[in-house]
């Protein structure tokens, strides 16, 4: 008689299933876009009965919204809090450099390249209360920006372009990783793909040396008055 399987183990193999159809479906339509993308590649792609895509969300175009909501939740989540915090606005900002790449492509890193499909397409498979949640991150931007220049550490910059600048720099690096590595690897010469530490690191440097305020003009003599001040000591000498 085979044995019978524990009420408690069926919560955790609902929650893997639900996991692998968000992983398989975040693949396949990044690739393909939503309109091309078969409710049974989605099941045979997370190895599951294509049944549970109406059992988990409701069909395909709830899988899809339960994607990009899920994952731009966890994003808001982290930059709210990050505005909230009191520490200087340039480690803010180098913060959520590192949150927004995190949540994009840690649990799901062919997210950015399925976003950037659904952006030129004209987000019309998203829903409403989803694309509000890219302005509750540009607010939550434009309030760091706001407290780095009245600390001084920022410079007066528009919160609206650093927003933009920002996530099109890592929308677009995480969106063309394949295209970058085939592209690098068949060049002349053969370059290394960098790597998404390393392109982080570059991001926040930009970012944060970019906006910051000039505070050492003020407070360190130009090269040409130095060199006035050192032959007034000599002839005064």
């Amino acid at each position: 008689m085979p044995p019978v399987r524990r009420r408690r183990d069926r919560p955790r193999d609902s929650v893997a299933t639900r996991e692998a159809l968000l992983a398989a479906g975040t693949e396949l339509f990044a690739e393909r876009g939503y309109d091309g993308v078969p409710v049974w590649a989605i099941a045979a792609k997370a190895g599951v009965n294509k049944a549970m895509i109406s059992y988990h969300f409701g069909g395909k175009r709830n899988l899809y919204r339960a994607i990009v909501d899920e994952t731009f939740t966890e994003v808001v989540s982290r930059i709210e809090a990050l505005a909230d915090s009191s520490r200087p606005a340039p480690d803010l900002l180098r913060q959520m450099v590192a949150d927004v790449a995190d949540a994009a492509t840690r649990r799901r890193p062919h997210f950015a390249t399925m976003l950037l499909r659904e952006v030129l397409e004209g987000g019309k498979h998203l829903e409403p209360g989803v694309a509000g949640k890219p302005e509750r991150v540009l607010a939550a931007v434009q309030r760091i920006v706001q407290q780095g220049v009245r600390e001084g550490t920022l410079r007066q910059v528009d919160p609206l372009l650093t927003h933009l600048s920002l996530v099109g720099m890592l929308v677009f690096f995480f969106a063309t990783t394949r295209f970058r590595h085939r592209v690098l690897a068949t060049a002349r010469r053969r370059l290394a793909a960098p790597g998404a530490g390393a392109y982080v690191r570059h991001v926040q440097d930009l970012i944060t040396h970019g906006l910051s305020a000039p505070v050492f003009s003020a407070i360190r003599p130009s090269r040409k008055a130095a060199t006035r001040g050192r032959g007034a000591h000599r002839s005064h000498a």
